[in-house]
């Protein structure tokens, strides 16, 4: 047995004793739920994924309902679970299968990469596990794993790097169990071979890892080259009349919680307090704490200012970027999780 054959047969062996074989969108496991599911566990764990998924399905329980949905709704139930692109790709995607795959995903790489927010990785998720077919992935979990297990050197999100990891990946692939397979190089990378302190001890491959053998495990897979996370301010305006009803404004259609509902934001408070006075027939006003968000790439400090107030100067008229809405009404919009708190905190 060469050592590619066997690295492959004891992860699933071990996948059949300790795998996840219990997971929401694997039961049944359809095309339509393989796909949400990849989409939400890029970046997000599956223990919080799990929750959402269920609720989602529940409210679109296939393509045709998610393209048809407004898209609001998916938003709403997307709301929480952040990286907020993924759920306008996903309404997108849903919409041009309709239009040009008659309202399935195709059974085709190429054509499941030229969908919003697939790409190659996801994409071979997608084949091994809705139709068992020979397509090999390239996840953080599986770049780990392959970095240590083999000893490659590099960060892997240079091109080299990432040439050499495919290739590796795709001589691994054995000649059955696809979706079996996939899912074991998820889950050693999830439960054992983790970015910190890895369960080498349990490792079903570890006399075989250069990481674990060389004492390096701490080292591989190669850091991305550190960089001060840059810092960034933001006023907002927590408007609130007499009824408990908040003024959200949503966001522009890209950038930052692009087409999400939340509050007027500025870049300052003078600009803020400008801003209030020209709009807002305002009376007490008073800051509140400040929250911080962490994004992938930046830290955001905000700063919310709680006013109550009397209405617009103007009123809302055809303004559809500006709405009121009270507390029973925030369940239906998409709204930022840091936004969402806040709301929760502070509207009666």
């Amino acid at each position: 047995m060469n050592a590619s054959v066997d690295f492959t047969h004891r992860l699933l062996t071990w996948f059949d004793r300790h795998g996840r074989h219990d997971l929401p969108w694997q039961h049944p496991r359809t095309p339509y739920r393989v796909w949400l599911s990849e989409i939400m566990l890029q970046q997000t764990q599956v223990g919080v994924v799990a929750g959402y998924f269920s609720r989602f399905v529940d409210a679109l329980p296939d393509l045709p309902a998610l393209a048809h949905a407004p898209q609001d709704q998916v938003l709403a139930l997307w709301s929480g679970l952040g990286y907020y692109a993924r759920a306008r790709n996903l309404h997108a995607a849903a919409k041009l299968c309709m239009e040009r795959h008659g309202g399935d995903l195709p059974r085709d790489i190429d054509a499941l990469i030229a969908l919003p927010g697939i790409g190659r990785s996801t994409a071979g998720a997608i084949l091994s596990q809705a139709w068992g077919d020979a397509a090999p992935i390239l996840d953080g979990n599986v770049k780990r794993v392959l970095c240590r297990v083999f000893g490659i050197d590099g960060w892997p999100g240079t091109p080299a790097i990432e040439k050499r990891l495919w290739a590796l990946a795709a001589t691994l692939l054995p000649q059955a169990r696809l979706a079996d397979w996939t899912q074991a190089q998820m889950d050693v990378g999830a439960t054992l071979c983790t970015r910190a302190n890895p369960a080498c001890a349990r490792c079903p491959v570890q006399d075989v890892c250069v990481a674990r053998i060389a004492g390096r495990t701490a080292e591989l897979p190669t850091p991305k080259p550190g960089k001060p996370r840059p810092q960034r301010q933001a006023h907002m305006v927590l408007a609130m009349d007499a009824t408990g009803r908040v003024l959200l404004q949503r966001r522009p259609p890209s950038g930052i919680w692009a087409a999400l509902w939340s509050l007027p934001e500025f870049d300052d408070q003078t600009t803020a307090q400008q801003w209030v006075a020209r709009q807002l027939d305002s009376g007490d006003a008073r800051a509140l704490p400040v929250l911080i968000h962490d994004f992938s790439h930046f830290r955001l400090h905000i700063h919310p200012h709680l006013i109550v107030v009397n209405g617009l100067r103007t009123g809302i008229g055809d303004n559809a970027a500006l709405c009121w809405a009270g507390r029973s009404e925030l369940a239906g919009l998409g709204l930022p999780a840091p936004i969402r708190k806040l709301l929760q905190e502070h509207i009666p």
